[in-house]
C-alpha cells in the first residue's frame, strides 16, 4: 500500500554502539570528552547516523531492554568531568575515583561509584553553589507528566533497599493517595535527588545530540516493545497491564520454541491491556514516543511483530512452550500515534517468526525494515537477507547488538555458510569482516549500519549481548588505540564510493527528504 505522505530517507550509512561502551576513566562510557570525541570520529568517517540502545535507567542485569522507566534517562551515563565544569564535584571528588577496567562495564563498583558522584552534584546544588537553578527549575515542568512518578518510585525503591513495587507496602504498591501523600512528606529529598539526576543526564545528553546535529549526524534510538515489571511505568499505570489485584503479572511476553532456544524464550515483562491503551488514545505510547523523540532523531521499534501479534505465557509457567499467540494492536495503534504526532521516522524491527500479517503492517505505514547480512549465508541466493535481494526501503546491518561480531560468526559458522560467504563476497578468511562492511555499504538499502565490533573487526569476547545468557552482557567497551585511523579512513572511503557520505547526492530533491526526516524528528 503506498503512502503519500511517507518519509524519503536519504542514501546514507552510520555505525551501532552504545554510550555505556565508550571510553573514559570512570569505568563506564558517559557523556563528556569521549561522547564529542566519538562524534567527531564520525564525522570524520563521513557517517552521519549514530544507533544507539535504549537509554533508559538499568535495573534488573543492566540491560538497556529491562529500565525502570520507559521515559527517563539512565544517570550512570552522567559524565562526572561534566559535572565538574558545571561546579557540582571538586578536583577532590573526581579524584576518588577507583582504578577502574578500560575494556569492560564492571557495573557494580560503576554503580556505586556514580551514585556518590550524583549525591555529592546533588548537595552543592542544594547548598545553592551553582547557576542551574532556573534550567532546572523549567525541566521539571516541562517533564513533569513522568518525571514526579519516576522521581517518587526511584526514592521508594531505594527506602525498601531496591525491592521490587510488589513488596512495598500494599497501600504504596495500589497508589493510594493519602499513603503517596506521607511517602512524599518523608522521601521530599530523595525525590528531589531523582529528579536532579535526570535534570543532568537530560542537560548532558542534549549537549551531545546538538553536537551530533552540528557536524550532521543523526542519532537512532531504540523503543522496546514491552517495558519491565519493575518499572515506574507499571506502578504508575496498573490499569495498561494484565496484573493480578497484587500487581502482579498474570501473563507475560516471551517467543515460542524455534532452532535457537528449544523451550522458548520467556522475558517476563508484563502484557498490555492494549483495549485499555486504545480506550483512552494510546496516551501513554504517545508520551513515551514523544520522549523518546526528545532524545534521538530516528526511533527503531524492537520486537515490531508484537503490534501485530505478541506472545503471551502465564506467568507461573516454567518454560515458553506453551504459550498462544494473541492479536495485537496493529493499524489502530498507528493511526492513532500518526494523528497525534504526525509520521515519524520509525524503522522496524522485524526479525524473528515473522508472518505475512506483520509485512502487511510495516508496508502500509511504510516503515523500513531490517536487513541482517550475516543471517543470510548457507540457503541458496534467494535468501531475503542476502544484499541482491534488498528491497530499497530497508535499513542493512552487518550485525545488531543480538549478534556475534562478523569476525566471531565466520569462526564459527558451518562451513557451508563460510564457503557461500567467501563466494558471494569474493574474499578469503581474512577479508571476510570488511567484505561484509562493503556489502552493506554497496547494497540498495537507503540505510547500512556496522557494528563497531565489525569495523574493529573483534571476536566474541566483543560481543554486546547474548540472549539467554545470565550474565556477562551489555559489558563491552572499546578502546581508542583500537579505533586506528586508517579503520576510520576506509569507512569514509566506502561511504564515498558507494554514495553514502554527506552531500553525495546533493539535489534538491535530497535536501528536501534529508529536511523532512529531520522536521519529522523534532
Amino acid at each position: 500500500m503506498s503512502n503519500a505522505h511517507a518519509i524519503e530517507y536519504p542514501r546514507r550509512s552510520g555505525i551501532l554502539l552504545h554510550p555505556t561502551s565508550l571510553p573514559g576513566r570512570y569505568g563506564i562510557g558517559d557523556l563528556g570528552d569521549d561522547a564529542f570525541r566519538w562524534i567527531d570520529t564520525l564525522a570524520r568517517a563521513k557517517q552521519t547516523l549514530w544507533q544507539v540502545l535504549p537509554l533508559g535507567p538499568t535495573g534488573f542485569g543492566d540491560s538497556p531492554y529491562q529500565c525502570f522507566s520507559a521515559m527517563a534517562g539512565n544517570p550512570y551515563l552522567v559524565s562526572p568531568d561534566r559535572l565538574f565544569e558545571d561546579g557540582l564535584l571538586t578536583r577532590a571528588d573526581l579524584d576518588a575515583a577507583p582504578r577502574f577496567p578500560d575494556d569492560h562495564v564492571d557495573f557494580g563498583p560503576v554503580i556505586d561509584f556514580k551514585l556518590r558522584v550524583l549525591d555529592a552534584a546533588y548537595a552543592r546544588y542544594r547548598a545553592g553553589e551553582s547557576r542551574l537553578l532556573d534550567d532546572y527549575r523549567r525541566f521539571r515542568e516541562e517533564h513533569a507528566v513522568w518525571l514526579d512518578d519516576f522521581a517518587l518510585f526511584m526514592a521508594l525503591k531505594q527506602s525498601y533497599g531496591g525491592r521490587p513495587w510488589t513488596e512495598w507496602d500494599p497501600k504504596l504498591a495500589k497508589r493510594e493517595t493519602t499513603a503517596l501523600d506521607e511517602a512524599h512528606r518523608n522521601l521530599l529529598d530523595d525525590v528531589e535527588a531523582q529528579r536532579f539526576r535526570q535534570f543532568l543526564f537530560f542537560r548532558q545528553w542534549h549537549a551531545v545530540r546538538d553536537s551530533a546535529h552540528a557536524e550532521g549526524i543523526q542519532i537512532i534510538g531504540d523503543i522496546p516493545i514491552f517495558v519491565a515489571h519493575d518499572s515506574a511505568d507499571v506502578w504508575a499505570h496498573r490499569e495498561l497491564f494484565k496484573l493480578d489485584d497484587d500487581g502482579r503479572p498474570t501473563v507475560v511476553a516471551g517467543v515460542p520454541p524455534d532452532y535457537f532456544a528449544k523451550t522458548g524464550q520467556l522475558w517476563g515483562n508484563p502484557i498490555y491491556r492494549w483495549g485499555q491503551h486504545a480506550a483512552n488514545g494510546f496516551e501513554w505510547w504517545i508520551q513515551r514516543i514523544r520522549a523518546t523523540l526528545e532524545l534521538v532523531d530516528l526511533v527503531r521499534l524492537d520486537h515490531f511483530r508484537g503490534f501485530e501479534a505478541y506472545y503471551e505465557v502465564a506467568a507461573d509457567a516454567p518454560t515458553a512452550e506453551h504459550g498462544r499467540w494473541i492479536k495485537g494492536p496493529g493499524s489502530l495503534f498507528f493511526d492513532s500515534v500518526r494523528g497525534m504526532l504526525g509520521n515519524l521516522p520509525l524503522l522496524a524491527e522485524d526479525l524473528g517468526h515473522i508472518t505475512p500479517g506483520v509485512y502487511k503492517l510495516r508496508d502500509k505505514y511504510e516503515l523500513p525494515g531490517m536487513k541482517i547480512l550475516q543471517f543470510g549465508f548457507g540457503d541458496g541466493p534467494e535468501h531475503e537477507f542476502l544484499p541482491h535481494n534488498f528491497p530499497h526501503h530497508c535499513v542493512a546491518y552487518t550485525g545488531s547488538h543480538d549478534n556475534e561480531p562478523a569476525r566471531a560468526w565466520y569462526e564459527n559458522a558451518q562451513e557451508h555458510e563460510r564457503d557461500h560467504a567467501r563466494r558471494y563476497l569474493q574474499c578469503d578468511d581474512t577479508g571476510f569482516t570488511w567484505e561484509l562492511i562493503r556489502s552493506a555499504q554497496s547494497c540498495v538499502a537507503h540505510t547500512a549500519i556496522a557494528q563497531l565490533q565489525d569495523v574493529l573487526e573483534l571476536g566474541a569476547d566483543a560481543r554486546m549481548n547474548l540472549p539467554g545468557r545470565p550474565a556477562g552482557n551489555w559489558s563491552w567497551r572499546f578502546r581508542w588505540e583500537q579505533l586506528e585511523s586508517w579503520r576510520v579512513e576506509r569507512m569514509a572511503e566506502l561511504a564515498e564510493v558507494y554514495g553514502r557520505a554527506p552531500g553525495a547526492y546533493e539535489t534538491p530533491e535530497a535536501r528536501e527528504h534529508a529536511e523532512a526526516v529531520e522536521e519529522a524528528g523534532r
